[in-house]
């Protein structure tokens, strides 16, 4: 109790979540469950809870992730946020999707440079 737990702890908590909301138990239930099952807070179990409740089950990246960090004139970095929220992803599945959606289309043009 009292440290984050990486990507892949995180999407099994939350899809432990989603197969107890899926079973029928209710939230308050699940995340007592939660907590139990974890060793963690009732308070970060409810938040597992409520994630799977608005987002449903996670998927665990294939590969490793880093951190990236670019500066982005303000308004873009706006609107890339208000997509993701909108879109209920996070920011990094959005930013990954759309470099990566990039890249295949630069590979599939001849370079004219």
């Amino acid at each position: 109790v009292g440290s984050r737990c990486g990507a892949a702890e995180f999407a099994c908590r939350v899809n432990a979540a989603v197969e107890l909301l899926d079973a029928g138990a209710p939230a308050a239930e699940a995340a007592r469950m939660l907590a139990d099952r974890f060793d963690c807070s009732q308070r970060q179990a409810r938040r597992y809870v409520d994630r799977a409740a608005g987002g449903g089950r996670v998927v665990v990246a294939a590969e490793e992730t880093v951190v990236f960090t670019v500066k982005l004139p303000a308004p873009l970095a706006i609107r890339v946020r208000e997509r993701a929220r909108e879109s209920g992803g996070t920011l990094s599945a959005l930013v990954t999707r759309a470099l990566t959606e990039f890249l295949v289309r630069g590979q599939a043009r001849p370079r004219l440079w």
